[in-house]
């Protein structure tokens, strides 16, 4: 396994995060005539230029160099993220400066951060922007924009797309990145766009940034608490397009709206929205407690989709089955193909209809009967990797659920802390819940967050597989 393509491509990723640094930069120097960011994007461009000349020829990358590219680039990422948190002298250690870059790139959304309005403005959309990048991947920004990756971008490209199966809607695949990445500036621009007319001109840019990838980070204290009726109706509208599949949004614009009721995903998804909604505003009713619909299917879709906004305080619904609900979505996830994060609920779906199908052929030992999704037949190698991405999922999600017991926190927090990290979905339950943050969690508890926020947002397999003895064997 040669380690000069991988080079390759973290120089040239870190390269393109230190020109996206001066953005902050120019703000900062505006604001306060601060220079230190510019010091941080000069000395990565610097460092990592040499590197990229010294690998420039180094195109070809193998299976082995896919998995460990894909990972470390989102690590690098990480660590570059949190240069700025940290040397801004607002995180308390590096350690949770760490936690939120990763947190952002990973579009979890989790905070340590106590007091998010008195962070400068700088800081403020260097957080959205991280999540921006990491929404869609970083990997397909990269092979979208740089395109010098030549074949090996569709491996990349395979491995990093967000969902059970990547959807090649273009003969070339850095067309087909470029398409998505158009989709997903497009949405993010429009949704400024909206917002602008009730949200400050600054805010509109960093809630769009943090929408379209589904990641929720907020620039309210409250996040969108106290907003008016129409900012919560656009952000619920394009959280909604964030979960949607963009291979699906593409089918649209080739074949008019019918395409989202043609796909039966679709179709499952918004049913699940409102079967959720309408089972809590119905127990709500029921027990004579005040709700609110638009809050209620915003904060639904928040978590389905695992954006993490918090439009209404949920730590607070009685009776608990209400918060059990959103519980349940945080493992769900929105669309395959989309930049929410959870299991996916193509993936669920899939499950489902293989029980189904085993339990008929308990019946019928000697029948052959078809797993379908509407008119597809669904291969046996899908259902097998549906079902070994299911277990390992459930593993680690207890084995995380028991280490932040181990560590100290109420198992309530603990479950609630696991499921948010796996689902990428940002606030949970207990002391971590709707309006808390994670600043009180115990540091090594933070970094077993932080294994669990690449390990949802990578979709297990690519970080799994660097831990067999098999990937490191010549």
């Amino acid at each position: 396994m040669s380690l000069r393509p991988t080079f390759r491509f973290l120089s040239i990723l870190t390269i393109s995060l230190s020109i996206f640094l001066l953005f902050p930069a120019v703000i900062d120097f505006i604001e306060t005539k601060e220079t230190y960011l510019f010091k941080i994007a000069g000395i990565s461009f610097a460092t990592c230029l040499p590197i990229w000349y010294l690998c420039r020829k180094a195109t070809s990358f193998s299976n082995k160099d896919v998995f460990l590219v894909i990972v470390l680039s989102w690590i690098i990422a990480s660590i570059f993220g949190s240069l700025p948190f940290y040397y801004s002298g607002f995180f308390t250690s590096y350690t949770n400066a760490l936690f939120e870059a990763v947190s952002g790139v990973t579009t979890t959304g989790a905070t340590i951060l106590n007091d998010v309005e008195s962070l400068p403005k700088s800081i403020l959309f260097w957080r959205s922007f991280l999540q921006w990048i990491g929404g869609l991947g970083i990997v397909v920004f990269t092979i979208a924009l740089l395109p010098l990756l030549g074949v090996s971008g569709e491996k990349l490209f395979n491995v990093e797309y967000p969902g059970p199966s990547s959807e090649k809607i273009t003969p070339r695949i850095k067309d087909t990145a470029r398409l998505l990445l158009s989709f997903y500036v497009g949405f993010t621009f429009l949704e400024f766009t909206l917002l602008s007319y009730s949200m400050p001109f600054f805010d509109a840019i960093c809630h769009a940034l943090t929408t379209m990838p589904t990641g929720g980070f907020s620039t309210f204290n409250d996040s969108i608490n106290n907003q008016g009726i129409y900012v919560k109706s656009i952000i619920l509208l394009f959280m909604i397009i964030g979960g949607t599949n963009f291979a699906l949004h593409f089918r649209v614009l080739k074949a008019g709206p019918k395409a989202y009721l043609r796909d039966r995903e679709f179709l499952y998804y918004i049913g699940l929205i409102v079967l959720v909604s309408v089972a809590i505003l119905f127990t709500s009713s029921w027990y004579n407690e005040e709700s609110n619909t638009l809050d209620t299917t915003f904060q639904v879709v928040a978590i389905l989709t695992s954006t993490g906004y918090t439009a209404t305080d949920y730590s607070a619904w009685q009776p608990f089955i209400k918060q059990f609900l959103l519980f349940g979505l945080m493992f769900v996830g929105a669309m395959g193909g989309s930049t929410s994060g959870g299991i996916k609920l193509i993936r669920l779906v899939a499950i489902v209809k293989y029980a189904g199908t085993e339990l008929k052929r308990s019946l019928h030992s000697k029948a052959i009967i078809p797993i379908r999704l509407g008119q597809k037949v669904i291969p046996d190698e899908v259902i097998r990797k549906t079902l070994a991405f299911f277990l390992f999922y459930v593993a680690f999600f207890f084995i995380a659920s028991f280490l932040f017991v181990m560590l100290g926190d109420d198992l309530q927090s603990s479950l609630g802390a696991a499921a948010s990290g796996m689902g990428n979905i940002g606030p949970s339950l207990g002391s971590y819940g709707a309006m808390d943050n994670y600043l009180s969690m115990p540091m090594l508890s933070k970094y077993i967050m932080m294994f669990c926020m690449l390990l949802g947002r990578l979709e297990i397999f690519a970080v799994l597989v660097l831990f067999t003895k098999t990937f490191w064997r010549s």
